[in-house]
């Protein structure tokens, strides 16, 4: 008896958290996860994946608890160029077809300033996967008559090495025609509609 009531309440306990968690939807007509990266050593390349899914969870107002789990398929990548986008889907660097997913998610949502904030994660591509922190700013939040939106900007950079993205031409005068670093820039909208 005693241990059915322990159960009783555990489970009582669970549900109450899940419910006192503040689901946030991420509006994607107003949110992009871009990457940067040089190109022949003198300019930039930018793309986007157009496919992903965020889900955003806290239950303090200040997301000081806050979580996130993302999931990008690799195969959405555009740089507005499809020879270049075939190849990043390619072994060269996505290998789309063996590893479609891209994955992130947070272990620790630090409060570090008003509004900035360390998202520790482990970050998955190509099946590697290595802890990364985010640096990332609320960059808002506002009170509607539908409900409350707040926006993020969260950056970070990585070796691109570092996750089996091999690719490795060098040019003439040194260095490579792809930088192995790789500026990833996520910037969200969400949304919590009224209950």
């Amino acid at each position: 008896m005693k241990r059915l009531f322990s159960l009783s309440a555990l489970t009582f306990l669970s549900v109450g958290l899940i419910a006192a968690q503040t689901q946030w939807r991420t509006d994607k007509s107003h949110s992009q996860i871009k990457f940067t990266v040089t190109h022949m050593l003198v300019s930039e390349v930018d793309g986007i994946f157009k496919d992903y899914d965020i889900a955003v969870a806290s239950t303090n107002d200040d997301f000081s608890d806050a979580s996130i789990e993302a999931t990008i398929k690799s195969a959405s990548i555009n740089t507005e160029n499809e020879r270049r986008d075939n190849d990043l889907r390619s072994d060269n660097f996505f290998n789309s077809e063996q590893f479609p997913e891209i994955k992130f998610k947070s272990t620790l949502f630090e409060k570090v300033g008003e509004k900035q904030y360390k998202i520790h994660g482990d970050l998955t591509i190509r099946d590697v996967t290595r802890k990364v922190a985010f640096d990332a700013t609320n960059t808002g939040t506002l009170k509607t008559s539908r409900g409350l939106l707040s926006g993020w900007k969260a950056e970070l950079t990585i070796n691109r090495f570092d996750y089996g993205l091999k690719y490795n031409r060098a040019i003439e005068t040194g260095g490579l025609a792809v930088s192995q670093d790789v500026k990833i820039t996520v910037t969200l909208r969400l949304n919590k509609p009224n209950a």
